[in-house]
């Protein structure tokens, strides 16, 4: 190994790359069976779990941009995944709502997401994983500089 690998080894963000790789391929391969992207899985889990949301919520909980969350709320609307409507409070303002037809996404394949986790845990070890999350965790909890 040069040392050219090893400091790329230890590089933070090419092995968050890596890691998000080697979690996400396979979850990848289970979405692309019901023809939805991991942004709109992540929206979809959102809604599922959290209920009805004002897009800024949706889009901090699920980790996107708001320009790009305005994308993929059009085309789960247009797949029939969520429902848009004014906000009753502020009419200036939409919430988002998952469908029935995007909630059997969730629940017909959720099962299959926590079971490549559960995997992976495996093959990491109960304790390792949890420490990663945790330290992940933590990491986001940081204040930006």
């Amino acid at each position: 190994m040069t040392s050219a690998d090893r400091k790329i080894s230890r590089s933070l963000p090419i092995m968050l790359l890596r890691g998000r790789e080697k979690v996400m391929g396979p979850i990848r391969a289970m979405l692309a069976d019901v023809d939805i992207t991991e942004q709109q899985w992540r929206v979809l889990r959102v809604l599922t779990e959290e209920g009805a949301q004002d897009p800024t919520h949706i889009a901090h909980k699920a980790c996107l941009l708001l320009p790009s969350l305005t994308r993929i709320l059009q085309k789960l609307e247009e797949k029939g995944l969520i429902h848009r409507h004014p906000d009753p409070e502020d009419g200036r303002k939409q919430i988002v709502e998952v469908t029935e037809a995007g909630a059997n996404i969730i629940r017909e394949n959720l099962g299959t997401s926590i079971e490549l986790t559960r995997q992976l845990r495996d093959q990491m070890g109960a304790d390792r994983f949890e420490l990663l999350l945790d330290l992940l965790n933590e990491l986001d909890g940081l204040k930006e500089t």
